[in-house]
């Protein structure tokens, strides 16, 4: 009896059970007819090659292509509904399989019937034929990601075409037409965490009030044609990582109010016509700076002693700049983390810093195309780790001893002559970030001082 008890429970509870997942998969809200239709005109829009209907005949939500992603929806009177949220074309790798785009790849109007999107990503589709930037603002609030990346034919600007956007947390147009300017509306945008827009043909100033975004993590403007010089709202960004405003047209002073971006870790601001103001001292307040590039603007002056309170650089591009006087001891005895440095192309003199001998985890350092001279302070086991890293050519004046002559390294070094007496630099002794030599001239004159009637 107990036995039979036991299989009628059994049996009821399956019996229940086929029932309500009976229930659920009906109940399963499914895409809209003229939503799933949007999708495939869409789809075959990015490559008509690929029969999409045949191979994902039913709901696309239910059963869709890679890139195509799906969300619940809590409409009116509690109903459930399901829309398309994400939409990710082109090949990025094997374990990112979007559907692939084509030679002739188009984005179809009906993209904006697709009214619940959140992320938006083609990545190296409209190589061909040119292809207009779609008005985003249609998607209002929803959108979060806009992503093109390596479209060249993509042309247009953004103007107008990212009203409404508010949720918009990343713009990223990078390697394509796209011209004009910067919409001043974007400053609105305050859930931006990151622009990007590198690699294009945008121009003109940067009118842009970027007080506003305050959760802006990442800001790159570099190889575009912007002039003019960089907002000081800028330096507001408290929450700024990374800063690239390279190979552009700004111009004047690199402003100080960037000394109040305490988190920033990547500034590059290469190849601009900043003014002759040289290397900037609020450096020195940026503590949390890991790579600093200011390579190819007219800074002029000596390298300034700020290196003891940035002892994190791992990346120094100070490459024709307009420096002179001496490269600094304090550069290669604070600077141990230090992995590139770009000192070339200046007026340095003097010798190279016995303490560069010492930078362990240096990588590549470049000292070519200046006046130094002296005999290298680099052992041979240094100078082959290095190899053609090591670059030294346009300094007539240095030198190279027997060491490092007969280890026969390749690169520059064996371009230098031989050093014919025993000259260099003696290591210097840092106490509270000063040289003990430069302290015991200041001794001296303090002393001379006190001797005065």
């Amino acid at each position: 009896m107990g036995l039979s008890s036991s299989l009628l429970f059994s049996a009821i509870s399956v019996t229940i059970f086929l029932v309500l997942f009976s229930y659920r998969v009906d109940s399963q809200p499914v895409l809209d007819s003229d939503e799933q239709e949007s999708a495939y005109r869409v789809l075959e829009s990015i490559n008509s090659e690929v029969p999409w209907r045949a191979l994902f005949p039913g709901d696309l939500c239910s059963s869709a292509p890679h890139g195509v992603v799906c969300d619940f929806f809590e409409e009116k009177n509690d109903a459930v509904a399901v829309h398309i949220t994400e939409l990710s074309f082109g090949f990025v790798s094997d374990y990112t399989l979007n559907p692939p785009c084509t030679a002739d790849s188009a984005i179809n109007p009906l993209l904006s019937a697709i009214k619940h999107l959140r992320k938006i990503f083609f990545y190296k589709c409209f190589t061909g034929a040119q292809v207009s930037v779609p008005d985003f603002s249609v998607f209002g609030s929803s959108l979060e990601e806009i992503s093109f990346v390596e479209n060249p034919s993509l042309t247009g600007s953004l103007g107008g075409k990212l009203g409404n956007s508010t949720s918009l947390r990343r713009l990223v147009l990078t390697g394509t037409n796209v011209s004009g300017e910067i919409p001043v509306g974007l400053g609105d945008l305050v859930n931006l965490e990151q622009i990007t827009l590198s690699r294009n043909k945008f121009r003109g100033e940067v009118a842009l009030n970027f007080s506003k975004l305050n959760q802006l993590k990442l800001l790159d403007l570099s190889e575009n044609g912007f002039e003019g010089e960089v907002p000081e709202s800028i330096g507001g960004l408290t929450e700024l990582l990374k800063v690239d405003l390279s190979e552009n047209q700004f111009s004047g002073k690199i402003p100080e109010s960037l000394k109040n971006l305490k988190n920033l870790e990547f500034l590059d601001l290469g190849y601009n016509h900043f003014a002759n103001f040289g290397i900037p001292l609020f450096l020195a307040e940026m503590p949390r700076l890991r790579e600093v590039h200011l390579s190819g603007n007219f800074l002029g002056g000596q390298i300034p002693e700020i290196w003891g309170s940035l002892r994190g650089i791992q990346g120094i591009g100070l490459s024709g700049t307009g420096l002179v006087g001496n490269i600094p001891a304090s550069m290669g005895f604070f600077l141990r983390n230090l992995s590139f440095i770009g000192l070339d192309n200046n007026l340095l003199e003097g010798t190279v810093p016995e303490e560069f001998g010492s930078l362990e985890s240096v990588n590549e350092m470049n000292l070519e195309n200046n006046k130094l001279r002296g005999k290298l302070p680099f052992s041979p086991k240094f100078a082959a780790k290095m190899g053609e890293k090591l670059k030294l050519q346009g300094n007539p004046e240095l030198c190279v001893d027997e060491g490092l002559r007969s280890a026969k390294i390749r690169g520059s070094l064996g371009n230098l002559k031989l050093c014919r007496h025993p000259y260099g630099p003696s290591q210097a002794l840092f106490v509270g970030g000063i040289s003990v030599q430069k302290a015991s001239h200041l001794l001296m004159f303090l002393g001379f001082l006190f001797l005065l009637p």
